[in-house]
C-alpha cells in the first residue's frame, strides 16, 4: 500500500487546542472543497487545504492514521469525507469507522462530482459562442430536470464530466474551473452540510 501523503505526518498539538483532521479521497476532493469553503465559509480553507489525502475511497487508512494521531493528541477529531460509489447504504452509517473521535461522511450522491451539475456554473466556466451553444445541447440530453434529486444520486457524474461533457465543449472541463464558478447560492444542502460538519470538527464540537 503506497504511503499517504506529506500531509498526512503525525503532529503533535501545538496547543491545548484539540488538532482536527480532514480525510479527503484525493487532490481533486480538496480542491473542489477548497473552493466551495472559499465562497461559504473562508475561515475553513486551511482545514481543507491541510487534508491528508487517501489515495481512494479507503476509509481504513483514514482509521489507521487518526489512530496514531491520537496516541500523540488524544483529544484530536478527524472526519472522513468518502463519495457514495456504489456502496450499499447499509455500509454507510456513522458508526461504520468505529474509532472514537473519527466521523464519518458519505456523500448521497455518487461522486463530489456530482455536486458541480449546476447548469448556471457550467455555462460561467466554459469559454466562447461555440462551446457555449454546445454545452446546452448537453445540458438537454444529459442533465436532468432540476430537483429530481433521485436521478442526481443514480448518475455517474465522473464519468459524464470525462465523457461527455468534454467531447460536447471540444476539451476537459477541470472540476476546480467548474466549482471555482459556482456562486455561494448554488452551493447543494449537502455541501453546506458538509461544511458545517468541518466548522463544528474544528471547533471541537461532534460525536465521540
Amino acid at each position: 500500500m503506497p504511503p499517504l501523503s506529506r500531509s498526512a505526518r503525525v503532529r503533535a498539538p501545538r496547543s491545548q487546542e484539540a488538532p482536527f483532521v480532514l480525510y479527503v479521497e484525493g487532490p481533486r476532493d480538496r480542491d473542489i472543497l477548497c473552493t466551495w469553503a472559499e465562497r461559504r465559509a473562508p475561515a475553513l480553507v486551511p482545514f481543507v487545504r491541510s487534508a491528508v489525502i487517501l489515495g481512494g475511497r479507503q476509509p481504513r487508512r483514514a482509521v489507521e492514521h487518526f489512530r496514531a494521531l491520537r496516541a500523540e493528541a488524544p483529544e484530536a477529531r478527524g472526519l472522513c469525507v468518502l463519495d457514495r460509489d456504489d456502496t450499499p447504504p447499509a455500509v454507510q452509517s456513522e458508526a461504520s469507522l468505529d474509532e472514537p473521535g473519527l466521523e464519518l461522511f458519505t456523500w448521497s450522491r455518487r461522486h463530489i462530482e456530482s455536486y458541480l451539475l449546476v447548469p448556471e456554473a457550467l455555462r460561467r466556466a466554459v469559454r466562447g459562442p461555440k462551446e457555449r451553444f454546445r454545452l446546452e445541447r448537453f445540458l438537454r440530453e444529459h442533465l436532468p430536470a432540476e430537483g429530481d434529486e433521485a436521478a442526481f444520486r443514480s448518475m455517474d457524474a465522473k464519468r459524464l464530466r470525462e465523457g461527455p461533457l468534454s467531447r460536447a465543449v471540444g476539451h476537459p472541463l477541470p472540476a476546480r474551473r467548474i466549482a471555482r464558478a459556482m456562486r455561494a447560492d448554488e452551493l447543494h444542502p449537502d455541501v453546506l452540510t458538509l461544511l458545517e460538519r468541518i466548522r463544528a470538527g474544528a471547533e471541537g464540537r461532534g460525536a465521540d
